[in-house]
């Protein structure tokens, strides 16, 4: 029975604040991605095998060594982002009792939905690299492996399972077959689809236990 005089509702907690990044940082982030826009130019004109490294530098206007400081090999340029970062917080700000392939699927599709708003075109043309060009291809184990150690880490957190637990690393290999294969499919499909309700929609069939 309520009563007659219950208390207001909590005000939601405010997110916290970012911190604030100091020059030498800023312009580490700045250079990074006159690095990466000018390499994605320049494979779009020209292609990724016919772009070195040297080319690269150029139009980014930095030198070869200073490309391979940010990225180590040419792969690198593609590969590298700070999405697994985006999606860890995104999982972490669920709700603590929520069912933890919830909170992923919530948590990756609003990651996703971040990248999206923040340069489709760039998302785009990144995804349809992987696609097409063979050594890309064979170094996205190399990136899923980073993603699943980051993803096993929230999840042990929420669980109370160590990190190394069988059924979690199940799960969270299931997760990122799931969004790998929503990712394609989006490209096979020409990126005319919204990429994060794909996405949920992959996850979903883990959500409903795999049935069709």
């Amino acid at each position: 029975m309520a009563t007659a005089h219950s208390s207001p509702p909590a005000a939601p907690t405010a997110p916290p604040t970012a911190p604030v990044l100091g020059l030498r940082e800023r312009k580490k982030i700045q250079t990074r991605r006159a690095i990466r826009g000018a390499a994605y130019r320049l494979f779009e004109r020209q292609g990724y095998d016919a772009t070195p490294v040297d080319q690269i530098a150029e139009a980014a206007d930095v030198s070869t060594s200073t490309v391979f400081r940010y990225f180590p090999t040419k792969e690198d340029i593609v590969l590298t982002d700070e999405y697994d970062a985006v999606m860890e917080a995104a999982i972490r700000s669920r709700p603590a009792d929520e069912h933890p392939v919830e909170s992923i699927r919530h948590g990756v599709t609003g990651a996703v939905r971040q990248l999206v708003e923040r340069d489709i075109a760039e998302l785009r043309q990144r995804t349809r690299l992987v696609h097409e060009v063979p050594a890309l291809r064979g170094r996205t184990a190399e990136g899923m492996a980073e993603s699943a150690r980051v993803l096993c880490a929230v999840l042990a957190g929420r669980t109370g399972r160590p990190a190394g637990d069988l059924e979690l690393r199940v799960v969270v290999a299931a997760v990122l077959a799931a969004m790998q294969e929503a990712t394609m499919h989006w490209v096979e499909q020409g990126q005319t689809e919204d990429l994060p309700s794909l996405i949920d929609r992959a996850l979903g069939v883990l959500v409903r236990g795999l049935t069709l």
